[in-house]
């Protein structure tokens, strides 16, 4: 009896945990607006999120670029204007110091 009423409960929190997560999959990001953030180190703009991923642009020490999205721990994909052309890419957070808030 104890295991059968252990076993329904233990169901019953997986399901709950399983639904709560997907509706925070479903809400909007709350900062979708790109943020201007000025880099404090001359940073590679690379293609994908890798160090040996092909460098799209290389900026230099305050340049001026868009923060579309806070990847993951390591990178922030970004948007750049570099000689007229729009570049979209992923920079390094320690591009911009202290892990890429400031």
């Amino acid at each position: 009896m104890k295991r059968t009423a252990l076993l329904v409960l233990a169901t019953a929190g997986l399901l709950t945990a399983c639904t709560s997560a997907r509706d925070e999959a479903r809400r909007p990001a709350p900062n979708a607006v790109p943020v201007a953030h000025n880099t404090i180190v001359d940073c590679p703009v690379y293609d994908g999120m890798k160090k040996n991923s092909t460098v799209l642009v290389q900026t230099t020490a305050g340049n001026e670029v868009q923060v579309l999205d806070t990847i993951n721990a390591y990178f922030v994909r970004v948007r750049l204007d570099k000689n007229g052309l729009v570049q979209t890419g992923y920079m390094d957070r320690r591009c911009f110091g202290e892990r890429g808030t400031k």
